[in-house]
């Protein structure tokens, strides 16, 4: 298992570009997502899987920082790392990068949940993807862990302009 995961490249196309000229933010999750298809694909839990055993994963999380702009026909290269996993769940985390000029465009970091297709309940991967999930955990583990996860969105207090915040749903 690459520790991290290459997916193939993507090049910006031009249905993508918005009115501010560059990539439109629907585009990054795309890419992100068609390239954790190809992660999936490695794991044995892509459409192979959800065609014949009837398992797949939904995401129940994401959320994507937009780093610095791509334009219309930038190279794009995605990597994915695996943080963590439970029987029945995957958290990992995506980049995507210029793919000559190497700097970082945007992060993605995503909680997905594995799923019987004919329940559609979450379900325990079974063992022989557990193995193959353990052996990525084992290789993405001496990876370090990148800044952006966990990362909370907010206005600092001190900035904010708002004065008071309400309960969260449920407590009010």
């Amino acid at each position: 298992m690459p520790a991290p995961m290459l997916c193939p490249p993507r090049t910006v196309e031009r249905a993508w570009i918005d009115y501010n000229g560059h990539m439109n933010m629907a585009y990054y999750n795309l890419v992100f997502d068609q390239a954790l298809g190809h992660v999936y694909d490695v794991l044995g839990i892509g459409a192979a899987y959800v065609k014949h055993r009837h398992g797949s994963l939904f995401t129940v999380e994401i959320h994507v920082h937009y780093v610095r702009e791509l334009a219309l026909g930038d190279p794009i290269r995605v990597q994915y790392q695996l943080l963590d996993w439970d029987d029945k769940r995957l958290h990992y985390f995506g980049e995507m990068y210029h793919g000559t000029e190497g700097y970082l465009s945007a992060t993605s970091e995503q909680l997905a949940l594995h799923v019987d297709m004919n329940t559609r309940k979450a379900t325990p991967f079974p063992d022989d993807i557990k193995e193959t999930i353990g052996a990525m955990m084992r290789e993405h583990a001496a990876l370090l862990r990148p800044d952006r996860v966990g990362h909370v969105m907010a206005i600092a207090p001190e900035k904010s302009k708002r004065g008071r915040t309400r309960a969260p749903l449920g407590d009010q």
